[in-house]
């Protein structure tokens, strides 16, 4: 069989290269996938009633350092640490065997100055008479009446000193000046108390306590630029002060603002605010910290944003807002307070702006979104 022609072998093959590059045109270009869509909503300007949370220090309402006027050892200590007490209760009895024989010592000597004294007045009292008479001379009487002045003035020296005895003695048994808890007891009993330099315990008045919180000087003045919020937040406004227990529970009593401090603490940075709340239940206990939550505020021209829409990263705040040709832009915000399931946006918003709520995940800066208004919720 003769061999086929090498020209139509060639031939062949460039028919085929030109059906393949015929084909390859035909395909249609691949198309780019369209826009993520995105709930947006508008931010828009509206009054609302605006809430503060701050943390909280607990502090008593009035602590009384317990200490011994005199010294001594402790011989008694008939209340408990951390027992309740009633003004006069006895915390604390110091040895008084020294102190009571002082004072039955200034008794006597008290004794001795008024017989003394008694004495120089009958003496007085007999010449006197005899002075009209010219029976005695003028400085027989003046002796014995600077003698009786002395007498006298012995029994009163000797009355002090039986007061101050008796002032030892009674301070030897060391009551409580007001009613509260006791604390630790910083000296025990065979312990030597030196004096009024040693504490012995501590007195707590919980209830009612107090409650102090410390807004920055940002959150100051943001309130001292709104007359309504500086008429509020004053000694005795119509501001409500809530409290937040440690496990999320909401305190059953609620307080108003009974001290704003006149100064800024320079090392914080901070203004004081302090609350007087009931504590009958001792729930609330001093040095225990707790969030506080000032309610009974109005904002005007407040935005408002769902709360899924901010993201927080790093300590940074931010949202995507859809531009010009709903292009994604991303925009930091400062989100300050939630009122009720939206954030209260402090800055980074103005009206109008579109910002993505539901979608957040599929968009990207620069990137052009499909908008779209949220579904209305069903009652």
């Amino acid at each position: 069989m003769p061999a086929a022609p090498r020209t139509s072998v060639h031939a062949t093959a460039l028919v085929l290269v030109v059906l393949s590059l015929i084909v390859s045109c035909a395909k249609p270009p691949a198309q780019s996938p369209p826009p993520p869509t995105v709930t947006v909503v508008a931010a828009t300007p509206a009054r609302v009633a605006e809430t503060a949370e701050f943390a909280g220090e607990v502090q008593a309402v009035r602590r009384v350092e317990v200490r011994s006027p005199v010294a001594g050892v402790i011989v008694g200590q008939p209340i408990a640490e951390g027992s309740q007490v009633a003004a006069g209760d006895v915390l604390f009895r110091i040895d008084p065997t020294v102190y009571d024989a002082a004072w039955r010592g200034a008794q006597a000597r008290l004794a001795q100055a008024q017989a003394r004294f008694d004495n120089s007045s009958r003496a007085l009292a007999r010449l006197r008479p005899l002075l009209a008479e010219h029976a005695v001379a003028q400085r027989d009487v003046d002796d014995a009446e600077a003698a009786d002045a002395q007498a006298r003035a012995a029994v009163d020296e000797a009355k002090a000193s039986v007061d101050r005895a008796r002032k030892d003695l009674n301070d030897a048994t060391i009551k409580a000046e007001i009613a509260g808890r006791v604390g630790i007891a910083r000296l025990m009993l065979g312990a030597r108390v030196t004096g009024p330099a040693d504490l012995l315990t501590t007195i707590d008045v919980l209830d009612p306590v107090r409650v102090t919180f410390r807004p920055s000087m940002q959150q100051v003045l943001a309130w001292r630029r709104d007359p309504r919020a500086t008429l509020a937040l004053r000694a005795g406004g119509s501001a409500r002060v809530h409290i937040v227990l440690p496990d999320g529970v909401e305190y059953p009593e609620s307080a108003r603002i009974d001290f704003v401090a006149p100064v800024v603490d320079s090392a914080t940075g901070t203004q004081a605010f302090r609350a007087e709340v009931p504590n009958h239940q001792h729930l609330l206990v001093p040095g225990q910290f707790v969030r506080v939550r000032v309610e009974g505020l109005v904002r005007d021209g407040a935005i408002l944003i769902p709360q899924r829409a901010v993201i927080q990263s790093l300590g940074r705040q931010s949202v995507y807002v859809l531009g010009a040709g709903d292009t994604v832009r991303s925009r930091d915000v400062r989100a300050t307070a939630w009122v009720g399931e939206r954030w209260l946006i402090d800055s980074g918003l103005v009206a109008g702006d579109r910002v993505v709520v539901d979608g957040v995940q599929k968009v990207r800066p620069g990137g052009v979104a499909k908008p779209t208004p949220p579904a209305a919720r069903t009652p």
